[in-house]
């Protein structure tokens, strides 16, 4: 059972860093992409589709966590905790930007929402930076931790490239190279995993897994909702599958 929670642990931390860091890549970059009021109106309709899908990734993963490896759960907790409160902070102000965007149309009201988005991205992408970097060297690195939120700009980009069209998705296409468009974010989208690998066999899973009792009951439950969870968000994203050719939603 211990094996079984760890890789439900690992699917749910993938999704949310492969789909979830698509769209905060996204953000960060949205001043580079938008360079006027419609084009930033634009990137913001590419990323609100799948935002709020692609957060309960996120969700996810900390249920589990919380569930299945409480004792784990703690001590990340204790030891990152400036990270995780910086994590939170970002991650709200980001979500304000993009839920309140459209409450007025006034252009001052726009820039301060798009710049809450802006900031809340990198400062989210950071703060998981310097998480993955102390889980992986022991303490906080700087380096690695720039290096991981670039991570997440770079695979925004290619998402972008994917998502965005007109001059916006030409500012995002150079990444690409000779690569198509979806080889790249594959590409991106495989280094995230490996990164998360990479720190899952950092982490002691088996040894700080929650009584047997508790996970031959939690395990069967996730087993039966992850399908649903997986067919939700393939529908999403068919939904949603087609360039952002306008300003819509948010």
């Amino acid at each position: 059972m211990e094996l079984v929670a760890a890789g439900l642990l690992a699917f749910f931390a993938i999704g949310y860093f492969v789909l979830g860091g698509a769209d905060i890549g996204l953000g960060a970059l949205l001043p580079f992409l938008g360079r006027t009021p419609a084009e930033r109106r634009l990137v913001i309709t590419g990323i609100a589709p799948v935002f709020l899908g692609n957060e309960v990734w996120l969700v996810a993963t900390a249920g589990v966590l919380v569930g299945a490896f409480p004792d784990l759960e703690g001590k990340l907790l204790t030891e990152h905790f400036p990270a995780v409160v910086a994590l939170l902070l970002g991650w709200v102000v980001r979500d304000a930007g993009l839920w309140l965007r459209h409450q007025f149309d006034r252009r001052a009201w726009q820039g301060l929402c798009d710049t809450a988005v802006t900031l809340g991205s990198w400062t989210v992408a950071l703060a998981w930076g310097w998480v993955f970097s102390g889980l992986l060297t022991g303490a906080a690195n700087p380096i690695i931790g720039v290096a991981v939120a670039l991570l997440f700009a770079v695979h925004g980009l290619a998402f972008a490239a994917l998502r965005l069209s007109g001059r916006s998705r030409e500012r995002a296409a150079w990444l690409s190279g000779p690569l198509t468009e979806f080889r790249m974010f594959v590409l991106t989208a495989a280094v995230m995993a490996l990164l998360c690998f990479a720190v899952g066999f950092r982490l002691p899973l088996v040894d700080s897994a929650a009584d047997p009792a508790t996970l031959k009951l939690l395990v069967p439950t996730l087993l039966v909702i992850t399908p649903v969870l997986v067919l939700a968000q393939v529908w999403m994203w068919r939904l949603f599958r087609h360039r952002a050719e306008r300003p819509m939603y948010l």
